[in-house]
């Protein structure tokens, strides 16, 4: 099936945006470098730009992008609902048989897309693990920290589950319902719903113009209570074969 532009985008990027108006232009035309390199793609991708309620300039700089290029989406909330909300929405948006999800500020590297897209032949999702990471040492190690306790408590082995930058087959999206907080376990529901996960070292780059919009203080309480969630739907997820109908 196709759209009224053209044939339907085979990749969806998925990219929430909060005050990045200094950071957009610059990814976009990153992005439109790094996917002309993908083998057979032709163009046939889209960027979905989920603007979580920004108050600087950033929603009219959005509109201005998707007029200079029609594989630019913009979905707008009337207000600032959260990452996993702009996550759920983008993945709602998305037409692609594969959805790449990374972050507004340029530390995630477009470059490092098309070493995630051949993996998922293999897999249902591909979660990236930042190499050197250009971040403070605080939060160097509450990360550490926290993907350690993530992965004792959830029986997991994800390396780095706070790097954004993750493909996934759009078909594994669709098993299961996001909650607030719960984009920091999507390996975690994409394996509850009977999917496999690779992981591979990705670049990672220190924020090149605006201020982080989120801190160790501001997420180490919320992701508790979001751990606490997700244990007890590991418990409780319904795991069942029919044999016979």
């Amino acid at each position: 099936m196709s759209s009224p532009d053209g044939p339907d985008p085979v990749v969806s990027l998925v990219i929430p945006v909060f005050n990045e108006e200094e950071c957009l232009e610059g990814l976009l035309a990153e992005i439109t470098a790094a996917m002309g390199t993908v083998a057979g793609l032709d163009g046939r991708y889209e960027v979905i730009l989920v603007d979580d309620g920004s108050t600087d300039g950033t929603p009219a700089l959005m509109q201005r992008l998707r007029a200079s290029d029609p594989r630019v989406r913009v979905v707008r909330f009337r207000k600032n609902a959260g990452q996993t909300a702009a996550f759920d929405a983008g993945f709602k948006a998305a037409r692609g048989g594969a959805v790449v999800t990374l972050d507004a500020d340029g530390q995630n590297d477009p470059a490092d897309i098309p070493k995630l897209l051949p993996m998922l032949e293999q897999a249902d999702a591909v979660c990236g693990i930042r190499a050197r990471r250009q971040d403070s040492v605080v939060r160097r190690l509450s990360s550490r920290i926290g993907n350690g306790v993530r992965n004792w408590a959830t029986g997991e082995d994800i390396v780095d589950t706070g790097c954004s930058l993750k493909a996934f087959r759009r078909s594994i999206l669709a098993r299961f319902q996001l909650y607030t907080g719960m984009h920091r376990f999507l390996p975690t529901l994409v394996r509850l719903a009977g999917g496999t996960v690779l992981q591979v070292e990705v670049h990672h780059r220190p924020r090149q113009a605006g201020t982080a919009k989120y801190g160790v203080g501001n997420r180490m309480f919320r992701t508790i209570a979001d751990l606490a969630a997700v244990v007890w739907m590991k418990r409780r997820w319904l795991s069942y074969e029919i044999a016979e109908e």
